[in-house]
């Protein structure tokens, strides 16, 4: 029995104390030792921790916070919004910032995507693709095509049928594979983001959507930019053979756009680096510019049309926060920011300090590759980091990074200025050189 004081629990002890007892964090372990800070506030670029020392944030917030912490602009457009209404269920009704920000949606996005359903998180958006592409064929009368063809080294997302996509072997979700949908896989790309084009590079791809062509109703794939699969670069002559190839043997294209979306990769979509549209756009992450959780998918009139003139007439899908007034009214806000703050230029001058300021690390004989891509930069190692190792180090060295695996990366904030990216880069290699003699 937990003692009650007052109206509140005893908060004698430590805020990490009592998260240890109480909270499971993503990918943890309750008995584990990994360490654990507890935030006081965030602004700007900045995350002041309980024992009043700042960090540079290098991860926007797992890649949602482009425009940072505590935005006046973005915490008014919540309070104006409350005044209002919190949230309203979507079923029979609708509002303005629902329909301001899908209006937007559709007119930023890749031609062709003309249809918005909003919902609650990146991998809701993958699960709603996934089931728009299967009930398109299914309202076709096609019951054979309902298996999805990905990328090796893909995530997508937690949930179940998003981790069937997700790479299977070297994946996070491995141990789940005998209750999982068994789907198609090809290789991961092979092509570095500017290497001269091969035709090897797609043959395993070819070769597997032509023989499944039959049971394959989508291809799912990250484009350009493979995230927590690895953070690899691909070149966009791969994608545009990707489209070429569904178009060729019938079967639809989605692209998840959950981490690439809204300039990270220095174009507002990943798929304009190789000038193609897909059938179905999963976007989430910054769409709100990390304030809330909301995520969209967007499809074409025909997807949304052949799906709606199937036997069941509607599409099979209803959250209950679905188009939350809230997060709509923040990302529409966060949208006009973007645009209003020069995005390319941002992302421009991130990607061209990242490339000279990053570029020391390559010469560690411990580090396999330095690579930079709009507002990417990553640092891949020969082995794995011990994140119960590198993690304090980063944060002595006042930046938060979050390595996975053998990379050590950051995605800053659109709004970081050249004084604090060069503190953030300069310790990264810094704490990355410090590894060698580990």
């Amino acid at each position: 029995m937990h003692v009650i004081v007052g109206n509140t629990l005893n908060h004698s002890a430590s805020i990490v104390e009592r998260d240890k007892q109480y909270i499971w964090h993503p990918y943890s372990s309750v008995n584990n030792d990994n360490p654990l800070y507890a935030v006081a506030s965030a602004s700007g670029v900045r995350i002041k921790l309980e024992d009043g020392r700042e960090l540079i944030d290098g991860m926007s917030s797992w890649w949602s916070t482009l425009h940072g912490y505590n935005h006046p602009e973005l915490n008014q457009a919540v309070i104006e919004q409350t005044q209002k209404m919190a949230h309203v269920m979507f079923g029979g009704l609708t509002h303005e910032p629902a329909v301001s920000l899908s209006e937007k949606l559709v007119q930023l996005s890749p031609e062709g995507l003309s249809k918005v359903f909003l919902c609650d998180s990146g991998s809701v958006a993958v699960e709603v693709a996934m089931k728009m592409a299967i009930q398109f064929w299914l309202s076709q009368g096609n019951k054979r095509k309902n298996k999805m063809l990905s990328l090796r080294s893909g995530y997508h997302g937690d949930t179940f049928a998003a981790m069937s996509v997700c790479d299977p072997v070297t994946g996070m979700h491995h141990m789940f594979s005998e209750v999982l949908r068994e789907q198609v896989f090809t290789e991961s790309p092979q092509c570095k983001f500017n290497d001269p084009w091969q035709e090897t590079y797609i043959q395993d791809f070819q070769q597997k959507i032509s023989d499944n062509r039959q049971d394959l109703a989508a291809v799912i794939l990250e484009p350009i930019v493979q995230g927590t699969g690895g953070m690899k670069f691909y070149s966009p002559e791969f994608l545009r053979r990707v489209r070429q190839l569904c178009d060729q043997h019938n079967v639809l294209l989605i692209a998840d756009e959950i981490a690439t979306g809204f300039g990270r990769t220095g174009k507002l979509f990943a798929c304009e680096h190789a000038q193609i549209s897909p059938d179905i756009m999963c976007l989430g992450k910054t769409l709100t510019g990390g304030y809330m959780t909301l995520a969209a998918t967007l499809c074409t009139e025909q997807i949304a049309e052949g799906i709606c003139h199937g036997d069941a007439g509607v599409f099979m899908h209803g959250p209950t926060f679905m188009g939350n007034p809230l997060a709509c009214a923040v990302a529409n806000k966060s949208i006009e920011l973007l645009l209003k703050n020069n995005w390319q230029q941002q992302v421009s001058r991130i990607e061209q300090q990242l490339i000279q300021e990053l570029a020391p690390a390559a010469s560690f004989s411990h580090v396999k590759d330095v690579r930079v891509l709009g507002g990417i930069g990553v640092i891949e190692l020969h082995n794995p980091v011990d994140l119960r190792l590198i993690q304090p180090r980063l944060v002595d060295k006042g930046i938060w990074l979050r390595p996975f695996g053998s990379r050590v990366y950051t995605m800053p904030p659109y709004i970081i200025d050249q004084t604090d990216l060069s503190q953030l880069t300069q310790a990264t290699c810094e704490v990355v050189e410090g590894l060698e003699t580990v």
